[in-house]
């Protein structure tokens, strides 16, 4: 037995979608169920949710405080089964998809976390310029090409499409409610990899990626436009700073983002702005406002409180 969880905040527009591809799905070996965790939406999420009971083994559940990752603590509460499948309101399964999830579980004993590959639905096609310059996979999580079926570092499972075996959440571990999407324009990412690098240094817990679980990820016009895109840089650039220090805490190699580092980036990146603009490079303008983007977030992360891992049974702090 499997458990799927899904937190959704206004899905309306992608939701139809889903939970169609989830009417679709190949039952894996134990049976499976559906979590919809609805967070505080005041859209026809509801709604829509219900109207997949007859075709999906769904629960519909309600967190009404803003964060995805708070709403997805909440929904943990159903847990059942052995392994916990996590993806999002705008993430189609391929009908296979959990019957891949639950063979990779079984095949590989001896790890505790399980990535699938992600890829793209255009709701419209992409501009040139995204192709060109835009990395595809921190933007708009999708897998990289080059990623073989096999172990992975913990930052590279993420949230469209992983499982953690259920006994790491019944011994209390869950999500840092500090992160992930919660109404702001500015939160930190990384609400997933948070708890996976948790998992790692604290239980060396595994991961193991799987290209023949895949999913496709729903890119929406709005994530067409330059400054979703440059404030995707800022919220990243707060998710590598965290991940730096927490890395760096435990021991474990990692990206130096101290000050030393920060400032000189930052002090790099206006320079390269205004050559790129002095140039008239589209190319470059792009690059330097990214990078500068990105390490702002890093700023922004530094100047807040340090970070300290949440206890195992603080899932709704």
């Amino acid at each position: 037995m499997l458990t799927l969880f899904i937190a959704t905040h206004n899905g309306a527009p992608t939701l139809p979608r889903v939970l169609g591809a989830y009417a679709r799905l190949i039952e894996p070996s134990g049976g499976w169920k559906l979590v919809v965790v609805d967070n505080a939406s005041d859209d026809d999420t509801p709604t829509i949710v219900r109207s997949f009971a007859d075709r999906v083994p769904l629960l519909l559940v309600s967190e009404v405080r803003r964060g995805k990752n708070r709403a997805l603590n909440s929904a943990l509460h159903h847990l059942e089964g052995d392994l916990a499948v996590f993806s999002d309101d705008d993430a189609m399964p391929q009908h296979d998809w959990l019957v891949q999830l639950r063979t990779t579980a079984d095949e590989h004993p001896e790890y505790d976390i399980f990535s699938g590959r992600i890829v793209a639905s255009w709701d419209a096609p992409p501009a040139a310029w995204i192709l060109d310059c835009v990395d595809a996979a921190p933007v708009y999580g999708l897998t990289p090409a080059d990623r073989a079926d096999g172990p992975c570092g913990p930052t590279k499972v993420w949230g469209p499409n992983m499982a953690v075996r259920a006994d790491w959440f019944r011994k209390g571990y869950r999500f840092d409610p500090r992160l992930g999407p919660n109404g702001s324009a500015r939160y930190s990412m990384g609400g997933e990899t948070e708890l996976t690098l948790r998992l790692a240094i604290a239980e060396q817990a595994l991961c193991w990626h799987s290209n023949a679980a895949r999913v496709q990820h729903i890119i929406r016009l709005r994530q067409l436009s330059r400054p979703w895109i440059l404030r995707r840089a800022f919220n990243l650039g707060r998710c590598l700073r965290r991940e730096s220090m927490q890395s760096a805490a435990a021991g474990r190699p990692f990206v130096p983002r101290g000050a030393t580092a920060i400032g000189a980036a930052l002090a790099r990146g206006v320079v390269d702005v205004a050559a790129a603009y002095r140039r008239a490079d589209a190319r470059l303008q792009f690059t330097a406002r990214w990078n500068l983007s990105l390490w702002s977030g890093c700023l922004y992360e530094a100047l807040g409180s340090r970070y300290n891992p949440p206890g195992r049974h603080d899932a709704n702090s």
